[in-house]
């Protein structure tokens, strides 16, 4: 047993140890042993040899050793089983023992609990009844000391609201939101109640818009109630860092799980604000950061996010954190990288976040007017040979809207970027096809309009074309030592030839131009690779058409395009592998092409709110259909410019957005338009106009509060309002107070101090207090100023005057400043006589004094100051008695001039009144502008009248006299110390005066009298110039003494700035005739001009507007920007050619000659600008009426040239100069008819003007003399040439501008070669013309059968005849019965040969000739026997006669007879 006591209630179990050391278990174990040994010697003795032995004293004596061992064995276990009875025997009288013992000492312990529950009741029940004794005496209603107090937060930060309530018993608090009850079980993340010593606290976590609300707290106890309230109002920040900057909607971010092990505090110093951005450019965004503590090993984590999504280092981002700073950085800004970016830092201890709104405008187009790029290109759907590819599409507000989209593919690696589509796809997803399997894609988009393409998107992310299904196909199984065996399930589906066919066809999309079929693969599918064969049929039709016949499929996807819009389909589809193809599929529902996704309708009604300086929230009603929409498109104007800009460039998602950029004071209007892949709704109506200021919020806290008088009973107190009021006027302020060294703070006022001055009664002398001031306006109570420094509650008796007070600085400017402040309120024992004041540099110790002598202003302009540097200011009164306290120091001053400060201006109006006018637009609805002369409020309404609209104020003089001089100024309330001064001296005032004279007695001077002009589009402009025009100037335009009014006829405008007025007739008709007159007053000056447009006068403008506007129509289409004109090209080409213009690419060009359309080559590049008909050898027959025609859907152009008459002369003169300057010289060329002089020409007509002449004498074409040319060629024959035709010879071609000669000397040595030529191909021809010939009739081969009779026979001539003579191979034969030949009337040759054998094979010839020469003709004459086949032969060929030319001797002797002829 364990030396363990166990407890009685445990005695009844047993507890054994791993070993099973328990001794009766043990002997059993050792007997069961002792018996299986046993066994096994006697089975041994029986299996041995022992056994069997035939000896009978061995077997007994084997006998008796077993009972022997078994009678040991059963002795051993008798005394085992004795010794464990004597053991258990002693441990169950040990146990038994001990329970008795046990046992007793628990009764003990229970009578000593009992006496004690006893004696503890007894004493409760006394305590009880004197308790009760007591609360009687003390029993009290609930009643609250300290109430609830209003708060205005920013959102996202959290509130505190708290009390203090005595009473007794103890009430119970119960914490109310607009009089609902708050459970901090529902929301345990939200509200948090704390209760401590009477003090009740309502912690509500991070609050937003819905937090704001009127909170109430009830105490109550069985003697009453009481309550208390405030108002929680939950702000946006006013300065361009808010909460949500997007103002989209508040972002759940997800938090990581991997947290930093330490706590660490972090707070943002410099932080990225919202940004602009533009496409292509390089961006960081940074936000330095102070950790504390800042342990290297122990750093929190900086994680970046847009739009709710985790942002990683990618080829577009970089991020980095170290050295108290974390950055992103953007490598190539897109329109993808817009969006809300948040910087958290994550640690044990909680988040800590930064947001802001990066916005990123469109790159400058490529072509002007082009759409800006499309954006967030993602791919879908990618199997084998398919991806789907979707995209956002840009917004247009100046371009023209988008027609389309390409879709560019590039494999991954390559620079070589494909278009995916022909035509434009006009919705923002397409089907790509075609991609090689195996392969990496990436993608882009270009938008199309009616002015370019745009510039192409940020690529998508690469998609690889594979088949998801195939990982789905093989199944991995893992086995011992790390091995795994791949098992396919095309191995399980056994031999499968040819596939089965494809199940589930559907139509996943449908779409207007295209559907997209999907399947599923067939089951089994075998091991080969599948490919798909589409069909599609009409419904209806009865037939099949296989819509992929040229390339095959190899996803489960394939997009149909081609469909007719309105008609029904139904499609099948087919798997195929190299064993064959198999049945169709099931045939699908039918199927009508048509968008299934429509343009969304316009978003609702649009309202704009006051957000901050520079931004506005822009809030609408969502549109009744925002399925599948993309998000929406914010634009903004300036009221009255028409001109809209963009505010985001990439769809938001929410129906709240914070347009940003904006110009403070400025007034907007605001318009949406939702977004899908379809395209853009309509534009919402527009909002109502909004003015650019800050939103209305609680006042800031007030400051500087200071002791200004004390009689030892009250306290007079002055402090500095708030430095901004929260864009509503400051209704009052409360102040609490509180000894020195207590913690609670009472109220001094219930009602709201109006002044920031006030005397607090009932104090305690020599006591000491400090207070503290809230400012309250509209919107609530601001939070409450830093507490006062202690004042001592001791009466004033000193002779020096107290403190000046509410030190104010304004004007500050580069090197000076204007300090204001008011008269302290305790004089001292004598009137103050003047101020001090003094002014350091922050950080230095010595105080300078500005003045010697004290001013008696209450005001000073400190001169000679650092520019750049920082002081702080101090005023001391002075009296008889001297110097007395000085006023509290003033807060650190930066003397610089802020960027664009105004100053006062003086001027006057149109009426000729003296004004000084300001403008500020950093005014709010809550800013005051305050004049002041003298730096004292101006308050006389007899001399001055003060006029402010918006951020403009005037201070008008009403009888302006020598008493108005002097320093004015103006200060504007709730803006960031905005003021200025003017000083009006005698010469500002004269000048002032003498302008005022001249405008109340005033003509206006005109630069030009009223004339017109006709405008592109055949609008009339009538317009006037005067010297110049006030802003307040009035005009009339008057038509035959009627009054016109500004419309869409007659369109009025005035450019005062130039002093021009106009009026644009939209349509000038034949009922404008008469007189038009303009009217102009400016004040009090007058003038008019007039215009008499009658008869002649009015018919010419009437015809030229009519002109304008057929030419301005015309061109709204494709149209001729250049008429059809001709000209003709060095190679003496004639090209007509035009001009076009507005064409796009389905613009049809064409040709006509007299009606007729005109086939060219190449189809003319419109977008060239230039479009040309080559004619390239001009003649008669080209002439006629040329016609090009251009046609699109916007319109028709037609441009007519009538080549004929006039126009063909000119050409054929243009065509003579060209041709004319690159004539070749004259050259000589003999003919058997006689010498031929020619010029080789670039191009040669009839038609063209040109002049042959011999020694000067013109020639004219005849029989002695030819005239002629070809198309390169001009020539002159002289027929029979004599002595006569010696001379010089010229050849002249006439130009449209000159004329060009070539010469020739044809005389001496020239004529007698040329001559000699002529006669000797004279001779030749005569010669020619009389040699021996064969005229025809023999063959070149001919085959005979052996034992027949061959006949050659043939026609000859010459003159005189010729002689015949026959060869065979090349050798004369003699005549005998076997060959004969004859030769009749001399003409007739025959050779006969009788009964042809195989030897008569061979070549034959005739020899015909005769004194001018002859020829021979070769036959070759093939013998076949009986029976052989006959060779082929071709069929009509004639043998080719071979030339014997006559002998020089013969040519020279006719040559020389003819000669004498």
């Amino acid at each position: 047993m364990s030396s363990v006591a166990v407890p009685f209630y445990q005695r009844r179990h047993k507890h054994f140890d791993q070993s099973y050391r328990n001794i009766q278990t043990r002997y059993v174990l050792e007997e069961y042993a002792a018996r299986k040994a046993a066994s096994r010697q006697a089975a041994y003795y029986e299996s041995s040899g022992l056994g069997k032995t035939t000896c009978r004293l061995c077997a007994r004596r084997a006998r008796t050793l077993a009972h022997e061992a078994i009678q040991e064995s059963r002795k051993r276990t008798h005394e085992q089983k004795s010794h464990a009875s004597d053991e258990k025997r002693i441990r169950f009288a040990s146990e038994l023992s001990a329970l008795e013992k046990e046992i007793h000492t628990a009764r003990h312990r229970a009578r000593e609990h009992l006496d004690k529950l006893a004696i503890q009741r007894m004493v409760e029940e006394n305590m009880a009844l004197e308790r009760h004794a007591i609360e009687e005496s003390i029993s009290q209603a609930p009643e609250i000391l300290v109430r609830l107090r209003s708060h205005t937060v920013w959102e996202k930060m959290s509130v505190s609201l708290c009390f203090t309530v005595q009473g007794f018993p103890t009430p119970v608090v119960q914490w109310y939101k607009n009089e609902e009850l708050i459970t901090p079980a529902s929301d345990p993340v939200k509200y948090r109640i704390e209760s401590k010593y009477g003090v009740h606290v309502l912690h509500i976590n991070r609050a937003d818009f819905d937090d704001s609300a009127t909170y109430s707290a009830v105490a109550t106890n069985v003697h009453g109630q009481a309550s208390t309230n405030c108002a929680v109002a939950v702000r946006r920040f006013r300065e361009g860092e808010e909460p949500h900057p997007a103002g989209i909607m508040p972002f759940h971010l997800p938090l990581s799980y991997d947290v930093c092990f330490t706590h660490i505090d972090v707070q943002f110093l410099e932080k990225f604000g919202v940004t602009f951005g533009t496409e292509g450019e390089t961006l960081t965004l940074k936000c330095s950061m102070l950790i504390t503590p800042d342990l290297k090993r122990l750093r929190p984590r900086a994680e970046w996010y847009r739009d709710d999504v985790l942002i990683k280092d990618s080829k577009w981002t970089k991020l980095y954190f170290g050295e108290g700073q974390a950055a992103l950085s953007f490598t190539h800004l897109n329109k993808d990288d817009e969006g809300l970016y948040t910087l958290r830092m994550v640690t044990r201890g909680g988040v800590s976040e930064y947001s802001a709104y990066l916005f990123v405008r469109d790159a400058d187009a490529l072509i002007a007017g082009a759409p800006g790029a499309p954006m967030d290109v993602k791919c879908h759907d990618a199997n084998r040979d398919y991806v789907i590819v979707t995209w956002k599409p840009p917004n247009t507000v100046n371009e023209s809207p988008v027609i389309g989209y390409f879709v560019d593919k590039c494999e991954v690696g390559l620079e070589n970027w494909v278009q995916c589509n022909d035509a434009p796809v006009k919705i923002c997803k397409y089907p790509v096809t075609g991609l090689q399997e195996g392969r990496s894609y990436i993608f882009r988009v270009r938008a199309v309009n009616s002015s370019g393409i745009s510039r192409p998107s940020r690529v998508s992310e690469p998609v690889a074309a594979l088949d998801p299904v195939d990982l789905e196909r093989t199944q991995t199984i893992h086995v011992d030592e790390g091995r795994k065996i791949v098992i396919s399930k095309d191995d399980l589906e056994g031999d499968i030839q040819i596939p089965g066919p494809p199940t589930n066809v559907h139509a996943s999309e449908i779409s207007k131009t295209y559907v997209v079929l999907s399947w599923d693969p067939p089951v089994p599918r075998g091991r080969e690779p599948l490919t798909y064969f589409v069909e599609k049929s009409m419904v209806g039709s009865g037939s099949w058409q296989r819509v992929n016949a040229q390339v095959a499929v190899k996803s489960p996807r394939y997009a149909v395009f081609d469909l007719a819009e309105g008609k029904s389909y139904v499609f099948r589809v087919l798997s195929a592998n190299k064993h064959g193809i198999s049945d169709p599929s099931e045939i699908t529902n039918p199927i009508q092409p048509q968008d299934t996704v429509v343009v969304p309708s316009a978003p609702g009604r649009v309202v704009a709110t006051r957000n901050t300086k520079t931004s506005v929230v822009v809030q609408w009603d969502k549109p009744k259909h925002e399925e599948d929409l993309y998000g929406y498109y914010i634009d903004y104007s300036v009221v009255g410019s028409n001109h809209w800009e963009p505010s985001n460039h990439k769809p938001i998602k929410y129906n709240r957005f914070v347009v940003h950029g904006l110009e403070t004071g400025e007034q907007y209007v605001f318009r949406v338009k939702a977004v899908n892949a379809v395209g853009f709704s309509e534009n919402s109506q527009e909002s109502e106009a909004i003015t650019v200021q800050a939103a209305l919020t609680c006042p800031s806290y007030p400051h500087g509060i200071t002791l200004l008088n004390c009689d030892g009973h009250s306290m007079t107190l002055g402090w500095k309002a708030p430095r901004y009021s929260g864009g509503s006027p400051v209704l009052g302020y409360y102040m609490d107070k509180r000894e020195a060294n207590h913690q609670n703070w009472h109220e001094v006022n219930s009602s709201l101090i109006t002044r920031t001055i006030y005397t607090v009664e009932d104090l305690t002398e020599d006591a000491f207090y400090e207070f503290k001031v809230a400012a309250a306006n509209l919107v609530g109570i601001g939070q409450p100023s830093d507490p006062s420094e202690h004042f001592k509650c001791k009466a004033w008796t000193m002779p020096e005057p107290g403190p000046a007070y509410d030190l104010t600085i304004c004007e500050v400017r580069n090197t000076s400043l204007v300090l204001l402040w008011k008269a302290p309120v305790y004089e001292g024992k004598s009137p103050i006589t003047g101020y001090l004041v003094d002014y350091k540099e922050v950080d230095t110790e010595d105080w300078i004094t500005a003045n010697e002598k004290p001013t008696s202003n209450r005001y000073f302009k400190v001169t000679d100051l650092h520019e750049g540097h920082t002081y702080v200011f101090k005023v001391r009164a002075v009296n008889d008695a001297g110097v007395g306290k000085s006023s509290e120091v003033s807060e650190p001053v930066l003397v610089e001039a802020r960027p664009g400060t105004k100053e006062i201006f003086s001027g006057v109006d149109d009426e000729g009144n003296i004004y000084l006018a300001f403008e500020c637009k950093e005014a709010t609805d809550a800013s005051h502008f305050a004049w002041g002369k003298s730096y004292e409020e101006i308050d006389d309404s007899d001399k001055f009248k003060i006029e402010t609209e918006g951020y403009h104020s005037k201070l008008y003089f009403k009888n302006p006299d020598k008493s108005d001089l002097g320093t004015y100024s103006i200060s504007v309330s709730d803006t960031d110390g905005v003021s200025s001064s003017f000083v009006m001296d005698d010469e500002e005032l004269e000048r002032l005066m003498a302008l005022s004279n001249e405008i109340k007695n005033p003509t206006i001077p005109l630069k030009s009298e009223l004339a017109y002009e006709v405008l592109e589009k055949g609008e009339v402009r009538f317009w006037i110039q005067a010297e110049s025009l006030s802003p307040d100037s009035t005009f009339r335009f008057v038509i035959n003494d009627k009054e016109v009014e500004n419309s869409d006829r007659h369109k009025i405008n005035c450019d005062r700035s130039n002093g021009i007025i106009e009026m644009v007739m939209d349509r000038f008709t034949i009922d404008n005739e008469g007189t038009y007159t303009v009217q102009i007053q400016d004040g009090k000056a007058k003038n008019q001009s007039s215009l008499v447009l009658i008869g002649d006068a009015f018919k010419a403008v009437l015809a030229e507007s009519e002109l304008q506007r057929k030419e301005f129509l015309r061109k709204q289409g494709p149209h001729f920007s250049e008429f059809l004109y001709w000209e003709v090209t060095e190679e003496c080409e004639v090209l007509l050619g035009c001009k076009v213009a507005n064409t796009k690419k389905e613009t049809v060009f064409k040709w006509y000659m007299d009606g007729s359309g005109i086939d060219t080559d190449e189809v003319p590049d419109l977008q060239k600008g230039e479009c040309h008909l080559s004619i390239p050898r001009l003649s008669r027959k080209d002439e006629g009426v040329y016609k090009a025609t251009l046609s699109d859907d916007r319109g028709h152009d037609v441009s007519t040239l009538e080549l004929s008459g006039k126009v063909y002369d000119d050409i054929i003169l243009a065509l003579s100069a060209v041709s004319g300057k690159s004539a070749s010289p004259l050259k000589i060329l003999c003919t058997e008819e006689g010498i031929r002089l020619q010029c080789f020409l670039k191009y040669y007509n009839e038609e063209m003007k040109i002049n042959w002449s011999h020694r000067e004498s013109k020639i004219s074409s005849g029989e002695k003399m030819k005239i002629g040319g070809g198309e390169d060629i001009a020539w002159l024959q002289i027929c029979e040439p004599t002595e006569k035709d010696k001379g010089n010879y010229t050849f002249e071609i006439f130009g449209d501008k000159e004329s060009y000669k070539r010469t020739l000397d044809l005389s001496g040595q020239a004529f007698d070669d040329a001559y000699a030529e002529f006669q000797r191909l004279k001779a030749a021809a005569f010669a020619e013309k009389n040699r021996g010939k064969v005229i025809g009739g023999l063959p070149d081969v001919v085959t005979i059968m052996d034992g027949k009779t061959l006949n050659l026979t043939c026609t000859v001539f010459g003159n005189p005849d010729p002689e015949v003579v026959w060869f065979k191979n090349d050798k004369a034969f003699e005549l005998n019965e076997h060959y004969a030949f004859s030769l009749e009337q001399g003409k007739y040759a025959s050779l006969t040969i009788k009964g042809v054998t195989s030897e008569d094979s061979g070549k034959y010839s005739i020899h015909v000739k005769n004194k001018y020469g002859g020829e021979t003709v070769d036959v070759t004459v093939s013998v076949y026997r009986h029976g052989e086949k006959m060779p082929e032969i071709k069929p009509g060929q004639l043998a080719k006669p071979r030339p014997i030319p006559p002998s020089e001797e013969v040519l020279k002797l006719e040559g020389e007879a003819r000669s004498k002829k």
